[in-house]
């Protein structure tokens, strides 16, 4: 069978291989895809636009013996098994202006540090200038401690993604970077062998850093996502409907 393939050229067979997604249900979706694809693409005068999140449990693994680098004729390669010695949370922004990131590692993923989080970013852009941060709906991000925190510092404007859509914060595609080129191969002894191990790609990127451009408009995305939704719906009615809250739930 597989000779046959090759003789008529066509690509090998890869049943083992597959592709995950998701389609939000928020009920708010297009009302909140609506306002962040605004913002990249017509950005407010006089403000920053910043986009933040959290990696949590970057786990420290350190592999049983050394990788083998690529090389031609060779994927690069690393042991089935490994040692956990613990895991870090990176709290991160991306500056859409000019791609360089903020990033700052902590043990735990609360709202005491995300509060200690935008302190550092009201001091890494002092003046006047409003700070409009694109994040997702964690918790920790609508807690009354940090909504007392934000009425005292009115130039922060939050700009929440729908749920289940990590892939309209521009700050996920650094995360991808990061976990392929320092975090996937590496082998770390400890969480500070880690921490310095992403401090150190921090660092590099800053040197010279890459703006990600969404280009993106807002009636592609929902050409996409309807004909997404009709073929779930073909498949499984209702399944793609907003869920109904369970009584007691908020």
């Amino acid at each position: 069978m597989n000779r046959l393939w090759q003789l008529h050229n066509l690509k090998p067979l890869k049943p083992h291989l597959s592709r995950t997604f998701k389609l939000s249900r928020d009920p708010k979706f297009i009302e909140k895809l609506t306002d962040v694809v605004g913002l990249y693409l017509n950005p407010p005068q006089k403000a920053i636009v910043l986009c933040v999140d959290e990696k949590s449990q970057i786990q420290a693994l350190d592999r049983t013996q050394p990788s083998l680098p690529l090389k031609k004729g060779r994927c690069g390669t690393m042991t089935h098994d490994y040692k956990r010695n613990g895991t870090t949370t990176l709290f991160a922004v991306l500056s859409m202006l000019d791609g360089k990131v903020i990033g700052q590692c902590q043990s735990r993923h609360r709202h005491q540090e995300f509060l200690k989080f935008l302190r550092r970013l009201d001091r890494e852009f002092p003046g006047d200038w409003e700070l409009h941060l694109v994040l997702d709906n964690y918790g920790s991000h609508k807690t009354p401690e940090v909504q007392k925190w934000l009425k005292r510092h009115g130039r922060f404007v939050l700009h929440f993604i729908p749920t289940s859509s990590s892939w309209l914060n521009l700050v996920e595609r650094w995360f991808r970077e990061l976990t392929q080129k320092a975090v996937r191969r590496g082998a770390f002894f400890s969480v500070p062998d880690l921490i310095a191990a992403i401090e150190a790609f921090l660092a590099g990127w800053n040197e010279n850093p890459r703006p990600f451009v969404w280009t993106a408009k807002l009636e592609e995305i929902l050409k996409k996502i309807e004909r997404a939704r009709a073929k779930l719906e073909s498949i499984q009615p209702g399944s793609t409907q907003p869920r109904r809250r369970r009584k007691g739930e908020e």
